[in-house]
């Protein structure tokens, strides 16, 4: 059956950075397009990212553009995201996402002081 679980979650400053990574089995991951969700306290999941099966096409909520970047290695059949220059708003739990419908249960990331 298709699993998704994410890692890399964690604290961190203001200004700092982490990395999320997203292990995928299941399925054949290099067929799929991957996406990356976030939901903060008391907010509606939101969109954060996708990129398509090859890796060569990314798009971005206005957000993150220019601080996230997304990736994927598919001899690991892993989805990463890199996250830059992190603000307090970033805090949320961040999900990966397969088409169909299929979610991760998500990592905490705490942007504070």
């Amino acid at each position: 059956q298709v699993q998704l679980v994410e890692s890399g979650g964690g604290l961190v400053q203001p200004g700092g950075s982490l990395r999320l990574s997203c292990a995928a089995s299941g399925f054949t991951f290099s067929s799929y397009a991957m996406s990356w969700y976030r939901q903060a306290p008391g907010k509606e999941r939101e969109y954060v990212a996708s990129i398509n099966s090859a890796g060569n096409s990314r798009t971005y909520a206005d957000s993150v553009r220019g601080r996230f970047t997304i990736s994927r290695d598919n001899g690991k059949n892993t989805l990463y995201l890199q996250m830059n220059s992190l603000k307090p708003e970033d805090t949320a739990v961040y999900y990966c996402r397969r088409d169909m419908n299929y979610w991760g249960k998500g990592t905490l990331v705490t942007v504070s002081l």
